[in-house]
């Protein structure tokens, strides 16, 4: 007896979860979406884009164009996750490139991992590609600087309320003297409560 109703019971489970329904509505990819209060691609792309545009507003560039009279090439280094919850660094670094691409003033150089595999593809190319249009080794642009930083969270809590505080740091630093030339910084704070229901 307890048997069957025990299997009576897991066949009402298995119907009532086979009966939700799923309901997706696209977005646009840039409308504010914030349903967990963590990081998410809005901050990506708002944090990036704040900071790059600061970071083109100070004396470094316009010292290095009178200096070098040719856009400075920037590689964008490692950017560490020091805050509590997982962050796509990844997605951050990329946001970061495309701003500074997108701005005109500096060249982007490939990071360390995408220069083995263009390298790679280099080798490739002197031993299967036609002689006229092979690409030659040793003619990579060095960088001039190279951003890195951190990005680090504070977290206040009590019961259902929280408030999250995150703060991005920035460096961008001359590759060839290690002088720091721009230093950054942005902060987020949300405020995420938990909503009870009563019914």
């Amino acid at each position: 007896m307890k048997a069957l109703l025990v299997v009576a019971l897991c066949m009402v489970v298995v119907i009532g979860l086979s009966c939700q329904k799923k309901v997706v509505t696209r977005l646009e990819t840039d409308q504010v979406t914030d349903i967990s209060g963590r990081w998410n691609d809005t901050d990506s792309r708002m944090v990036s884009e704040t900071m790059v545009t600061d970071c083109l507003n100070h004396p470094w560039l316009s010292e290095h164009l009178r200096d070098a009279s040719k856009n400075p090439a920037v590689i964008v280094g490692i950017i560490r996750n020091k805050s509590s919850e997982h962050i796509a660094v990844n997605t951050f670094i990329s946001d970061i490139e495309r701003a500074f691409v997108n701005s005109g003033l500096v060249d982007v150089v490939a990071s360390a991992t995408d220069r083995v595999e263009l390298r790679d593809e280099r080798a490739d190319q002197a031993r299967y590609a036609d002689e006229a249009t092979v690409k030659e080794f040793g003619r990579e642009l060095g960088a001039d600087y190279m951003l890195n930083g951190d990005i680090s969270t504070i977290i206040d809590q009590e019961k259902d309320t929280k408030v999250v505080y995150y703060q991005v740091d920035l460096t961008l630093t001359d590759i060839e003297t290690n002088r720091k030339v721009w230093i950054g910084q942005e902060k987020i704070k949300k405020l995420v409560e938990k909503k009870r229901f009563s019914g």
